[in-house]
This record gives structure tokens, sequence and C-alpha cells, in this order.
């Protein structure tokens, strides 16, 4: 079942209207986990650093040992080419897709010389400016670069984020606070993290643990050219105990303001706000 609705898929060289089938059984990406994709939105008519969503994709394909087979530059006007399908004003999450077909003489890795391509547009709303979320701990970490691919937006590694949203929806919180291996703060369960204190921004140094995502840095950009202070640092979980105000930061939601870590409660803050107001600002003078 798909997560969105209204679906057009690029496939073999052409879109085609619905969720239509794309790989076989026997498929590398189908058995052996190598698949990696990258999400872009449409809001308002607008399609912001969908370049950069584009040209990721394939730098993931890359690290996951596939062969990317579009161009940056030819990927963003075929994705043009299928919003032009949807009403305007509809909110459509964008997702370009690379997998592995063939595999070498062991079958676990994947031949460079046959990768799969789609690209899936999924109607899907963007949530509410009133929406936040509460977070926990969780036992589960984030891996480093010498146990998983995490310098790739992989499918593969997924199911350890799935693993930390179980836990926190089994203790009433709708996301995960997750560590890295050491300890330290490194994101949540779907999204990038941001805390504020003092009228100060900090979010966890980019360690190689988690991917920076890139509406993560259009945040501190934003937020650095409005003269707010923005700090990557080493974060513990006792720093967003003591945090004014923390809010997530993803592609599919934008910015999304956390009112409680554990029994730690906040107020939706002016930082969050604020961001959330440049994003929509930048967007529509760029996107």
């Amino acid at each position: 079942m798909a997560t969105g609705t209204n679906i057009r898929t690029y496939f073999n060289g052409k879109w085609h209207k619905g969720d239509v089938p794309i790989i076989s059984a026997a498929d590398h990406g189908a058995w052996l986990g190598s698949g990696v994709f990258d999400g872009a939105r449409l809001f308002d008519g607008l399609a912001p650093d969908l370049d950069k969503h584009c040209a990721r994709v394939n730098r993931s394909a890359s690290a996951l040992m596939l062969t990317p087979t579009v161009s940056t530059e030819d990927m963003v006007e075929i994705v043009r080419e299928g919003l032009e399908s949807y009403d305007k004003g509809t909110p459509v999450y964008i997702r370009p897709m690379y997998w592995g077909i063939d595999g070498d003489a062991t079958a676990i890795v994947p031949s460079p010389d046959t990768t799969g391509f789609a690209i899936c547009l999924e109607e899907i709303p963007m949530a509410p400016p009133t929406a936040s979320a509460t977070l926990t701990r969780t036992r589960f970490r984030r891996p480093v670069l010498e146990d998983a691919v995490v310098d790739a937006k992989a499918g593969c590694l997924y199911p350890n984020n799935a693993r930390m949203l179980a836990e926190a929806r089994s203790k009433g919180f709708a996301n995960a606070l997750v560590a890295d291996a050491i300890g330290n703060v490194a994101e949540t369960g779907t999204a990038n993290i941001f805390m504020v204190k003092d009228g100060e921004v900090f979010t966890p140094v980019a360690n190689g643990t988690f991917l920076a995502g890139i509406t993560r840095a259009r945040h501190m950009s934003n937020l650095r050219s409005d003269g707010v202070m923005v700090h990557e640092t080493v974060l513990s979980f006792e720093d967003f105990h003591g945090a004014d105000e923390v809010f997530m930061s993803g592609n599919m939601s934008k910015v999304t303001p956390v009112t409680a870590f554990d029994d730690t409660q906040y107020q939706i803050g002016p930082i969050a706000r604020r961001a959330r107001e440049m994003y929509w600002d930048w967007a529509a003078s760029n996107g």
C-alpha cells in the first residue's frame, strides 16, 4: 500500500499513471536491499532545492555501489514534466529511486552495469502549521560508516528507524530522540533535530552517523542570515532537557516543533515559528 494517493510513476523512459510495478523478484534490490531514494516536495506550486535532492540520490547510489544513470539536470527536468499532471496547489512528495538489478558472481555486490531507476510522485498533504511532536529516548542507535551505508539515503537503513519509532510509540510518544554510537544526540527517528537555548540555536554536528539534511542546511542558512547564532556541536540528552525550545527539520514537513522530551515540556517557541516563516519566504523566492 502506498503512503499517498494520486500517484504518477516514471519508469523505462516515460510517465505512467498509478503505482506501477517497477522491480522484479530476482532484482538485487528486491532481495539484497540495494535501493536508495531521495525526497523533495511540491507545495504551493514550489519545489525548493529540487536539484539538491536529485543530486543527492545520485551520490547515494554511488555510495551503495550502484551506477547512477540519470544526470541531476535531466532528473530535474523529468520531475518537472511529471508534476505538470497535477492540479495547481496539489502537495506532492517527489521520490527518485535507484536499485540494483544484477549481482556479481557472489550475488552480494551489485553489478555496475545494470541499475534500475524510477521516480514516484505521490499526493501527500503538508503538515499544518500547528502540528507538533513528542520525543522519548530509544535503546536503538544510529550506526557508523563501518557498520552501515550511512553516507547514503538508503532503504536498508530504515528498518532501524522503524524500530526506534515503534519503541517510542509503545511508550506513548510520537518519535524518538536518537543517540549516535558513543551516546551523543544524533537526530530523531525521522528527521534532523534543533534545540534553542537563550536565543541561540544548536544542532548535532554532522559526524557521519546521520544524514545532515538539505532542509536542515537551509534552516541554518536562513537563521544565520536573520542574525541568529547557529552552532553545530556535540549535544547530550541533558542539553535537550535544558533547552528552551526544540524542533525537528525534515523534507516531509520542513519544521515540526517538539512539545515534550520524556518528562520535559516545551512551548512552541519563536525560533521554530521564525524558521518556518523564513523557509516559506525563501521557497517563494527560490522554489
